[in-house]
């Protein structure tokens, strides 16, 4: 019944669309930028907490970081002005700023929202945990200088390179610590309010949210750059590549970027879109459940991998949003080596079953998001794994539920995406080979492989070892023998394909330039017709 509504609903807005085609085109405001996307994804739009693609996307408009990165990975400053480094810390001088409410930004913003992140201890500190900080040593080791100077000292666990790509994050934003104060309820650090409110410093403020439905930015007139080209950014909740096609050819639509790979093929060639395929770092990943009796199993896993039709899947349904590549470092990147032989091979599957004592097969549930292209994914999956034996039965849900059942290990198999937060082989595959303490009592919910109860103690050491190697050379063999360690174990996070996020644009739009890291900023953006 609720596939059959769901249905109904898309006949229905379709007939609709179609009812108006002979008319002309429509068009969006020339002083706002209109987007379509899907939103399933956004759970919360504290800087803090949410951790999404989409709701990154939306947040990096709203707030400020100390640093950045451009689209091809470089540092660049933000709200700091410039930074010294030493071999004890960073030093970072800000730039005169104003939130949104047209109070200063000063360092104590700073210190209060990096106490924040690691004292709510949610998913989103989990760049920074993960490399020595925590609620009890944030106040010792991030402090204010002056009003304009912030210090942050290292761990034994950081370099200054990587505690400045983890402060590029949107999580280490600054948020307006007076106005914040304000909402605190309960020692919530004012989290219930800051979910659906903001506070930044970034070129827009948010209007209105309603999950599933819309996100309405105005822009921030207090910007320290001045104020943006759009008086108003408006992302759209539209779910359905074919009613999303439609919008973007009447021109209800700015930008789209929630197209299947067939309709997104209809804009090719056409002189008034431009296509955009902006690569993340990413992977789209089969998580699998190590808690699983079945998937505990090296062996089952190894089947797996070989049950899955990867270069059909990506002929068919992945096109622009991946290719195939089972290690988790993007082809192109420094040391990366090849893909392992993991391809379809119906007889070696289930010859590793039967080896695992499983020949009969078994039956898992398959979670995924409704989201392109992830409920075509899944089903091809389901094929193919069915080949071999094991009978698949696909849960569909909203971002809120599949998110939760991933982070709390409720879950046989799921299908996530990851992207790189450093154009380089830690960058992307540290989040796959680095999880601490396995236990439950951990709750570690911010690690991806924790999620999955995948207990690595050699790869998570590995993992350390590399990412503090000062040696360029030395650095670089680690980073090949910990892919090829990562590939003997059989991971229970196999990644499937390399991530892109295919955007089409009408050609009007000017200045929009997609990010990797998916924080793309919209201050500049213009449309070629606007006054």
């Amino acid at each position: 019944m609720r596939c059959f509504s769901r249905h109904m609903v898309v006949s229905i807005a379709l007939g609709a669309l179609a009812l108006t085609a002979s008319a002309a085109s429509a068009a969006t405001p020339k002083n706002q930028l209109v987007i379509g996307t899907s939103l399933a994804q956004v759970v919360s739009l504290d800087p803090q907490q949410g951790s999404e693609a989409k709701a990154l996307e939306i947040m990096s408009n709203l707030y400020d970081r100390l640093v950045a990165t451009d689209v091809d990975g470089k540092i660049i400053p933000q709200l700091a002005e410039s930074w010294t480094v030493d071999e004890k810390g960073i030093t970072f001088k800000l730039r005169e700023a104003k939130f949104a409410s047209g109070n200063p930004v000063t360092a104590a913003d700073f210190v209060y929202s990096l106490t924040r992140l690691l004292k709510l201890n949610q998913s989103a500190a989990s760049n920074l945990t993960r490399v020595g900080y925590s609620g009890d040593n944030v106040e010792q080791l991030v402090k204010a200088v002056d009003e304009h100077t912030l210090r942050i000292d290292l761990t034994d666990k950081v370099t200054s390179e990587l505690l400045l790509y983890r402060l590029a994050g949107v999580v280490a934003s600054a948020v307006d610590s007076v106005e914040v104060k304000k909402h605190v309820e309960n020692d919530d650090y004012g989290n219930q309010w800051l979910r659906t409110n903001s506070a930044g410093s970034g070129p827009f403020t948010l209007n209105r949210w309603s999950p599933n439905e819309m996100v309405i930015m105005d822009a921030n007139p207090n910007y320290v750059a001045g104020p943006p080209k759009m008086r108003r950014v408006i992302v759209r909740h539209v779910p359905e590549s074919q009613v999303e096609r439609l919008m973007l050819n009447r021109g209800d639509l700015d930008i789209a970027s929630a197209l299947t790979a067939a309709d997104l093929k209809t804009f090719e060639g056409n002189k008034g879109y431009v296509i955009q395929r902006v690569p993340t770092g990413g992977f789209y990943v089969l998580a699998m459940n190590a808690a699983n009796k079945y998937l505990s199993n090296p062996k089952v896993r190894e089947a797996i991998a070989y049950g899955i039709d990867y270069a059909g899947i990506e002929k068919t349904i992945m096109g622009p949003y991946g290719r195939v590549r089972t290690v988790p470092v993007p082809e192109n990147y420094e040391y990366a080596i090849k893909s392992p032989d993991w391809h379809l091979d119906v007889p070696k599957a289930k010859a590793l079953l039967a080896e695992a004592g499983f020949k009969d097969g078994f039956r898992l549930t398959l979670k995924t998001i409704a989201q392109t292209p992830r409920i075509d994914l899944a089903t091809a999956i389901q094929a193919s794994l069915g080949e071999i034996g094991i009978t698949l039965d696909i849960q569909q849900g909203n971002g809120s539920e599949i998110i939760a059942a991933h982070r709390s290990r409720s879950f046989d198999l799921l299908i996530p995406q990851t992207s790189a937060y450093m154009p380089n082989v830690i960058g992307s595959m540290e989040q796959f080979t680095s999880n601490p303490d396995n236990s439950l009592e951990a709750n570690n919910a911010g690690n991806f492989v924790w999620r999955s109860g995948w207990d690595i103690p050699e790869l998570t050491a590995l993992t350390a070892k590399a990412s503090m190697e000062a040696d360029a050379e030395k650095r670089g063999a680690l980073f090949v023998e910990l892919q090829k360690k990562f590939i003997a174990q059989s991971p229970a996070v196999l990644p499937m394909f390399e991530r892109f996020e295919p955007i089409v644009l009408n050609a009007a739009v000017k200045g929009y330039v997609g990010h990797p890291n998916q924080t793309t900023r919209l201050e500049n953006v213009t449309k070629s017709d606007a006054e």
